[in-house]
């Protein structure tokens, strides 16, 4: 039987409002060796992800100290739900080009919240018999 998302993903999940400065955005991404945040509103709704790619996308403009996580985010951000079977990540990062795919619960108001990230490290870690 095939593993699930929920079952090799990290759990829990860094997030950041969508007004955090890009440093602070950075220095989040750099403590928690992690390569990208899911940026959620006041009530933890997913709306938007920063990646490092991003970020050195943008450190070449003068005013990036000035810039906040908002002018930053890709606002559609390929998700997948815990239940899910693993092969269905893999083929969304293969189809979408991406290393990691935000892991949601659907709440009845139809917002996500996400709740972990599975990425390519994570599977290569599962093919390996780590988990």
């Amino acid at each position: 039987m095939d593993k699930t998302v929920g079952d090799v993903m990290h759990r829990g999940v860094t997030t950041c409002p969508p007004d955090a400065l890009l440093s602070d955005v950075a220095h989040w991404m750099h403590k928690d060796d992690i390569s990208a945040i899911p940026v959620t509103d006041a009530e933890g709704f997913l709306v938007g992800i920063v990646t490092r790619t991003d970020l050195v996308t943008l450190r070449v403009h003068e005013l990036w100290r000035e810039m906040r996580a908002e002018h930053a985010m890709t606002r559609a951000v390929v998700t997948i739900p815990p239940d899910q079977p693993l092969y269905a990540a893999i083929g969304l990062m293969n189809e979408h080009r991406i290393h990691r795919i935000v892991v949601v619960e659907p709440c009845p108001s139809g917002h996500l919240r996400p709740i972990g990230v599975v990425s390519q490290s994570d599977i290569v870690r599962e093919m390996a018999g780590e988990y």
